[in-house]
């Protein structure tokens, strides 16, 4: 009777812990397949029968309003604007040289010249940043390329940011400054005397 009585406990036990168990599961399973929609799928709750939702009208996700034309485009009245609308420091020229090294030098070479690694491997050739023409390009026209591309080059605005894209102006500006720099700023008046960069430290960026 005893032995009968403790057989039934046990399997009461095991049949309330296995109910217990099943609901537990079963709640896990709730949580991970809840009700939701798939990317653009079509729902049946708002009028427009989308399940994506329009921004607020009137609303800008911070960070984005972007209400400086001259910063985030390079443009002022259709036309690349003359300076570097940040400030020049050693840190934003070397940032500069940093982003350059990584996205521009593979095509553009590390010291501008046009014969990077992927030219050097069958890829149409740039002009070079010390072309007379792009010496006296303004700088928006730099930033313009980076954010649109240009011919063969695609654009980076994805990859680099607009305050990186600056920074890399200002480096192409100090590329150039130091293979046209005028004699009277070169100590000895010797502009040979200057060395092309390798990827090390940035020459002096040019004053705006």
């Amino acid at each position: 009777m005893t032995s009968s009585l403790s057989r039934t406990a046990r399997a009461s036990m095991a049949a309330a812990m296995l109910v217990a168990l099943t609901g537990a599961a079963a709640c896990r399973q709730d949580m991970h397949d809840g009700p939701r929609y798939k990317p653009l799928a079509q729902s049946d709750i708002y009028p427009d029968k989308q399940s994506a939702r329009p921004i607020i009208e009137g609303t800008v996700a911070r960070g984005f309003l972007k209400d400086d034309d001259a910063f985030y485009t390079g443009m002022l009245n259709g036309a690349p604007i003359e300076k570097i609308p940040m400030p020049l420091t050693d840190a934003v020229v070397a940032r500069g040289r940093e982003r350059f090294n990584i996205y521009c030098s593979p095509c553009h070479g590390v010291a501008g010249d046009g014969d990077g690694m992927i030219v050097k491997r069958g890829y149409k050739q740039p002009t070079s940043y010390h072309d007379p023409r792009l010496r006296n390009e303004r700088a928006g026209y730099f930033f313009d390329v980076m954010t649109h591309g240009f011919g063969q080059m695609p654009d980076y605005a994805a990859q680099v940011a607009p305050k990186d894209r600056w920074a890399i102006v200002a480096y192409i500006r100090a590329l150039q400054y130091s293979q046209n720099t005028p004699a009277a700023d070169v100590p000895g008046g010797d502009p040979t005397k200057l060395s092309k960069p390798s990827g090390g430290s940035a020459p002096a960026p040019e004053k705006h």
